[in-house]
């Protein structure tokens, strides 16, 4: 464990507040310094809040004192992405559209992390309205990789995903329609969590697929994750949407054991045409994984192209829906890239939308049954490592599409599924990127997600590795 505030996992620099080893100011000014020496590098930020976060800081200090203890939380600085309202608060969503509007409500994930104690930062970069895997923005710049600022972050998570590796939150909500926590987990080397389909509530929280949006965190580890999403979970009036399913103990799931557990490893499509290194991380995850008690199998899966065409389509189409009056109303105000996607969901016919809809139960009910003799499936979370900024940009080249649709096959197929799926850290490229592994569940099973993932990060340090202040 690191004695520095800035570089202490959520769970152990709240419990060191709890204890009163740090005061939350102590700790928010460590963040707010790390914030100054890294944000001219990344762009991870929106907005800085310097002012108000430590005024809020020591309000929490103060109510500590007297006893009066908020929750898990209690005075522990975190930025998020800037798609969550926050009432009184600006959330631009990555947009010029946005960019002066004020929440008059607050979501709720970000509500019960406030009713546990969180302290504002300030708010996190984003891909514009949340429709990118890249990190581009074409209103605010790029959110960089702290590990080799020339790259990419993944989105549309980027400044959460950025923020959390350079160690300048603890954690960050992220969202994840069709990866957008994932990339950035995996490109980043933090731990990633897309919850299942209504495991979250997502009322307050700006829509980008109404069938596929889901809400979960980006953190250092997976106990970290588990603190989280154990806060978030459950049903919400203000979100139908948002499951009854009991929230499982997830903190408590982080401390078992892999022995007796069967991991399933795809026999095709997502061991297919991998990037060498990638393949490499892979199979030493397995050898760890195998080394701690896990069984690993080969499993048949379903013809996951399909399944991954599905999501694509669902969600162009579901998005241009939401978007429309603002196409029509406000095109110049689009990114060209963005307004391209938008545009794309306008073409789908609606008998070809409802297919992809009315299929989402039979094949969810095939995955499941291919699936029934495992108790998770490991998979990377995208075929290569982060490519560069500017080669993946829509400016970027002859190959800059193909290499772009290269970078989502592996996520697509379980939002459209509605699973559960876990990022870890598992590995660095040669030269330095890291490299992260997915593990899908069965729905609503977080838990056993969280167990592989703590399991593997207790005998492993990739998830501990801290990038360098470029010169």
């Amino acid at each position: 464990m690191s004695t520095e505030p800035a570089l202490m996992t959520l769970t152990e620099v709240a419990r060191a507040i709890a204890m009163k080893q740090l005061s939350s100011h102590e700790v928010t000014r460590a963040l707010l310094h790390r914030i100054a020496q890294w944000q001219p590098h990344l762009n991870a930020f929106m907005a800085i809040e310097s002012e108000s976060a430590l005024k809020a800081a020591d309000e929490a200090d103060a109510a500590l004192a007297r006893g009066d203890v908020r929750g898990p939380l209690h005075g522990v600085p975190l930025a998020h992405k800037d798609m969550y309202y926050d009432a009184g608060n600006v959330a631009t969503c990555g947009s010029l559209i946005r960019r002066d509007f004020v929440a008059t409500t607050t979501a709720t994930a970000l509500q019960r992390l406030k009713d546990a104690g969180q302290v504002r930062l300030g708010t996190l970069q984003l891909a514009e309205f949340a429709y990118g895997p890249t990190g581009h923005n074409a209103h605010y710049g790029p959110v960089r990789n702290p590990w080799n600022v020339a790259h990419i972050t993944g989105g549309s998570s980027s400044g959460s995903g950025s923020a959390v590796a350079a160690r300048l939150t603890y954690a960050a909500l992220g969202s994840d329609t069709g990866g957008s926590i994932r990339f950035p987990a995996h490109f980043c080397g933090v731990t990633g969590l897309k919850t299942t389909w209504g495991r979250i509530s997502r009322a307050g929280a700006m829509p980008l697929s109404q069938s596929l949006d889901t809400v979960g965190p980006l953190a250092r580890t997976a106990e970290d994750c588990a603190l989280l999403l154990e806060l978030m979970a459950g049903p919400d009036p203000e979100d139908p949407t948002a499951s009854s399913e009991p929230v499982a103990d997830y903190v408590a799931a982080t401390k078992g054991s892999l022995k007796g557990l069967k991991i399933g490893v795809p026999s095709t499509y997502y061991v297919d045409d991998l990037d060498g290194e990638v393949a490499r991380v892979l199979d030493e995850t397995m050898l760890v994984l195998r080394r701690e008690g896990a069984d690993i199998v080969k499993v048949e899966l379903p013809d996951q192209r399909q399944l991954a065409a599905a999501a694509q389509l669902v969600l162009a189409v579901e998005a241009a829906a939401f978007h429309k009056r603002w196409m029509i109303e406000r095109p110049q105000d689009y990114g060209g890239q963005t307004l391209m996607r938008l545009h794309n969901g306008l073409a789908v016919p609606a008998v070809t939308y409802l297919e992809a809809m009315r299929w989402r139960g039979p094949a969810l009910a095939a995955f499941n049954a291919a699936t029934r003799a495992v108790d998770a499936v490991i998979a990377p979370a995208s075929p290569v490592p982060a490519p560069t900024i500017a080669e993946s940009d829509v400016g970027g080249g002859a190959n800059a599409a193909a290499l772009l649709q290269r970078l989502t096959p592996f996520t697509r197929p379980i939002n459209y599924l509605g699973l559960p799926s876990l990022t870890v850290p598992s590995g660095f490229t040669k030269a330095g990127l890291p490299v992260g592994m997915q593990l899908i569940g069965r729905s609503f099973d977080e838990a056993t997600l969280l167990t592989i993932g703590a399991a593997f990060q207790r005998v492993t340090d990739y998830h501990a590795q801290v990038p360098k202040l470029p010169s």
